[in-house]
């Protein structure tokens, strides 16, 4: 009798990519073994078919719950979960969809589906105490350019090359039009969210720029440096005051400090 971890791991691949041969010491007993198996099989894709549609409701009110259906069961197929934990499966989904068959109808298929993951994933965030703008203050001018600013985790940024916010609004207030002429258009978007509540901005691109370095760890001198080269007109100074006003900065901290 093979090790119980191993019957684990045989179970998991029978399951999740077909019946493998490791198994075949223990389809005994009963009528057709394998086929009660499948049974299990077919639960597995179902459930998570249904928690893929459930993720991505206004993916599958643009494209339908056929195609949504088909695009999950060979993501599913394909890219296994690799974690217990459900709510964080599925965040590659919106590239592959774009890449299934048919999506060239729809060019703005994967920032849309991208979207409404950003939104699912801010819903369920919760905020931490924001600092206020004096602790900012507080921050000596020479350390500053070291500083590093961590964002509420419900805090995500999207750039598009079409309206695609306009689309999830369409959808959220059940007010789209019988036609919609739909222009490719950049859009700079800011996600915010918790407790099950979001909203959905638009930024100008420098601003995006600077938040979208901000949330992803960069020093605050970094930051600056680069927003430069992207505009010399760019005030640094009062974007940093204001995403801190918003309540955006949860933790701030100097680079190399242990504290």
């Amino acid at each position: 009798m093979p090790a119980l971890a191993n019957i684990q791991q045989a179970m998991r691949q029978a399951i999740v990519a077909g019946v493998s041969s490791d198994l075949d010491a223990l389809f005994t007993g009963g009528k057709e073994p394998r086929k009660r198996l499948e049974i299990h099989r077919r639960h597995y894709e179902a459930s998570l078919v249904k928690a893929m549609l459930e993720k991505f409701p206004a993916t599958t009110w643009l494209v339908g719950s056929a195609y949504l259906s088909d695009g999950a069961r060979q993501y599913i197929r394909e890219y296994p979960p690799q974690d217990p934990c459900i709510a964080a499966y599925g965040a590659t989904f919106p590239q592959y969809l774009a890449l299934c068959p048919g999506s060239d109808r729809l060019p703005y298929l994967q920032a849309f589906a991208e979207l409404e993951w950003h939104v699912g994933q801010v819903s369920i965030a919760i905020d931490y105490p924001a600092i206020p703008i004096e602790e900012l203050a507080a921050v000596g001018i020479d350390t500053l350019p070291a500083t590093v600013l961590t964002l509420q985790p419900g805090t995500r940024y999207l750039h598009a090359g079409w309206p695609v916010d306009e689309l999830m609004r369409y959808f959220l207030t059940d007010t789209a039009p019988d036609q919609l002429e739909f222009e490719p258009s950049g859009v700079w978007l800011e996600i915010r969210g918790a407790r099950g509540e979001f909203r959905i901005n638009r930024l100008e691109e420098a601003d995006f720029l600077f938040r979208k370095a901000i949330w992803e760890g960069l020093p605050i001198g970094v930051v600056a440096e680069r927003l430069l080269e992207f505009a010399a007109a760019f005030e640094a100074g009062k974007a940093l005051a204001g995403i801190v006003s918003a309540g955006l900065v949860a933790k701030l901290a100097v680079q190399g400090d242990c504290q």
